[in-house]
């Protein structure tokens, strides 16, 4: 495994650190601005956090066209883009959470890509020089609200609806690499990431076309076919190759909770 950036909590202090093998450091600065720091003794006795600190969050619907066939919708002449809110983020290991207001919530797991440097009408054969890393995402959803509403921003937003991590791989190559989901221990759905209806580059495009990307920013770059109900007890875990796995618990929303 190549360099990875990790965000971790020590004690009530958040900070980042790359790794690479068995050897690692801290980061200080401001994201995408760091200076090397001192080395990191024990990592892994630090909580995870969610590897960058997005401004927005940009997803794509259908980029699979095994996905749009299992939802009975047509293929797309260009990408479509829709937001997630940044409350919307969980972190590797945090449990999601299934909303009141919705009876059917599904798993989608993505590949991620998160924004290193300010990106504006960016053409897609540079799209790597403004792409820090590359980490699992799952964009989770209430199927049911999607339905009614018409358009995604309520389906989409709830909080823990964004689950994003464990670390971002900083030298990976996202154009061929294998994306599965499991639920309980189940494989659920398997894709590489060269099916993808528009690759990287162009929707990268795409986007910095529309709005100006920022350094930590996330694009969710769609889901494959297999997207599943899940439900209180579950185990969600979205792996791809070169990266790692993203696991998360799910419970249902009590009542009088902050």
């Amino acid at each position: 495994m190549g360099r990875r950036l990790i965000q971790r909590l020590e004690g009530e202090r958040p900070r980042y650190a790359v790794s690479e093998g068995e050897e690692a450091h801290w980061l200080e600065g401001s994201f995408g601005r760091w200076r090397r720091g001192g080395p990191v003794e024990g990592l892994e006795r630090f909580s995870l956090l969610v590897p960058c600190e997005p401004t927005k969050i940009v997803a794509l619907g259908r980029n699979y066209s095994s996905h749009a066939q299992e939802m009975g919708r047509p293929l797309a002449d260009e990408p479509i883009i829709f937001l997630k809110p940044p409350s919307s983020l969980l972190a590797h290991g945090a449990r999601i959470v299934l909303p009141r207001l919705a009876q059917r919530v599904d798993y989608e797991g993505e590949l991620a890509v998160v924004i290193g440097r300010k990106a504006k009408r960016v053409r897609a054969a540079e799209a790597g020089d403004y792409i820090l890393g590359l980490t699992c995402g799952n964009d989770v959803t209430a199927r049911d609200l999607q339905e009614m509403d018409g358009q995604w921003t309520r389906s989409k937003g709830f909080d823990t609806f964004c689950p994003l991590g464990p670390h971002l791989a900083l030298d990976l190559d996202p154009g061929d690499l294998l994306l599965r989901t499991w639920l309980n221990g189940e494989l659920r759905q398997e894709a590489r990431t060269r099916e993808m209806i528009f690759d990287v580059g162009e929707i990268l495009a795409y986007i910095s076309a529309v709005m100006t990307l920022e350094p930590g920013d996330v694009i969710l770059t769609g889901t494959p076919k297999g997207v599943g109900q899940l439900k209180p007890g579950d185990a969600v875990e979205v792996e791809i190759e070169g990266i790692g796995s993203l696991r998360n618990s799910v419970v249902q929303e009590g009542y009088g909770e902050e």
